[in-house]
């Protein structure tokens, strides 16, 4: 039997094949988000891809008897075989599958077809082998892989030339075209979908006793938020932080896009994972992250934990971790513990409430009891708890905290300021030994 990418009219039957498919499942997307009919399944989708397929594949023989180019027609296995592989790679990773099967790499960034770029855990980073033979096929791969994600269809072309994608193994997709002079791809790997605190420390990220800290804190029911850089692990943080919760509370969980996966974790099988929504075509029916926290408020949640905070919603959730959902969980951006309180007030002060300075401390420091802050160590690529800080209050302009584990020598947190009292009391309940703050140097040598 020949291979199909023996005949010399292989490789363009199979571009005929993925254009047209890619095409037809992106203008299938766009007319039913107009005609506000519900989208089509996975097995709907593959069904008129593989129409698409075989009307390309009657296209491309009719116009070879018409006017032939020497390549002469593909006998029927060839045919086959070749729509088969275009099918396989459009429903599949394509080109990007042998890098998202390498456990060691971390991210993914894709700048035109054959400029590719990983980074490893390790923090190396090396340029590898194309994942499409032309950007075009880039474009094709990413629109396949849109439009059979999450629980929302997802266009991308020159009408929505950014989108956001979860890939089945939970790493997230951003890809942009049309505002670049190539089509960008970027690719963030969460390595570990299944995390503890004890596996946290086993990786180096805390220590012995950061680990019964961040533990009793998760028990004692403070509300906690994670801060830090660009993929620097706070969503694995999270997820760490999460798995002290007892089985049997309810979670609410708000994102942007789906990356906490705590309702597919057995260990909390009463969670509840809500995602926002973009606008349609029309500009019609987004739905945010304030409103999706509105909204977890009337579902009976034991906590409430978003994903990321960086706008609006910083009202809601700040009134939800003061309103009785205590050991609420939130991540934001910032380059260290102390910054935190500056991007909580840019938020407050540009979302819908407009509170004042002083009446967004106010509301800050009864909410948020600790900031756990992450960062890599000075003498490795290690990510690192760095900081942690404990509100204490506000002072007209300003949060007052006190930065009970500081950076060390190394980068990594070591015992500061100590614990209020009534703090240290209220940890001891659920098991906490205080001696642990009780080693300046930290537990990172034992």
């Amino acid at each position: 039997m020949s291979h199909g990418g023996e005949h010399p009219g292989a490789a363009a039957l199979r571009t005929r094949v993925r254009h047209a498919v890619s095409e037809g499942l992106a203008a299938r997307i766009r007319d039913d988000e107009q005609q506000g009919r519900p989208p089509l399944d996975y097995r709907g989708r593959r069904h008129l891809a593989e129409r698409l397929a075989a009307d390309a594949a009657d296209a491309y023989a009719t116009e070879e008897l018409a006017h032939p180019t020497g390549t002469g027609l593909l006998p029927d296995e060839v045919e086959r075989h070749v729509i088969n592989q275009a099918l396989d790679e459009i429903f599949g990773m394509g080109g990007l599958q042998p890098l998202l099967a390498n456990p060691d790499i971390e991210n993914i960034n894709v700048n035109g077809c054959d400029k590719v770029f990983v980074r490893y855990a390790d923090g190396r980073r090396a340029q590898t082998p194309p994942v499409a033979a032309s950007d075009d096929e880039l474009i094709d791969l990413v629109r396949s892989l849109a439009a059979r994600s999450g629980v929302e269809e997802r266009r991308f072309d020159r009408g929505s030339p950014g989108v956001n994608v979860e890939l089945p193994d939970g790493s997230r997709l951003f890809a942009v075209m049309a505002v670049t002079g190539r089509p960008s791809v970027s690719i963030r790997r969460h390595r570990f979908q299944r995390i503890t605190l004890a596996r946290l420390r086993e990786l180096g990220t805390i220590d012995a006793g950061l680990e019964a800290l961040l533990g009793a804190l998760v028990r004692a029911r403070f509300n906690l938020l994670v801060v830090g850089g660009t993929a620097i692990g706070k969503t694995t943080m999270l997820r760490a932080l999460a798995s002290a919760i007892p089985p049997h509370e309810r979670l609410i969980t708000i994102e942007d896009n789906f990356e906490l996966g705590l309702d597919r974790d057995p260990a909390h099988p009463d969670t509840v994972a809500l995602q926002a929504r973009e606008a349609n075509v029309e500009g019609e029916g987004a739905i945010s992250q304030a409103e999706l926290v509105r909204w977890a408020l009337r579902m009976s949640p034991d906590r409430v934990i978003v994903g990321e905070v960086r706008g609006a919603e910083l009202i809601p959730m700040a009134n939800a971790m003061t309103q009785g959902n205590d050991g609420s969980m939130a991540t934001v951006h910032a380059s260290d513990s102390a910054g935190a309180f500056t991007k909580l007030a840019t938020y407050a002060a540009q979302s819908p409430e407009r509170l004042s300075l002083e009446a967004t401390n106010l509301l800050i420091a009864s909410a948020v009891h600790f900031v756990i802050h992450l960062a890599e160590a000075r003498d490795d690529k290690t990510r690192v708890v760095s900081s942690i800080r404990e509100v204490v209050g506000a002072d007209d302009k300003q949060i007052v905290s006190n930065e009970v584990y500081r950076p060390g020598p190394t980068g990594r947190a070591v015992p500061g300021a100590p614990l209020r009292a009534a703090t240290v009391d209220r940890l001891a309940e659920v098991g906490f030994d205080p001696d642990v703050l009780e080693r300046p140097e930290g537990w990172w040598n034992p």
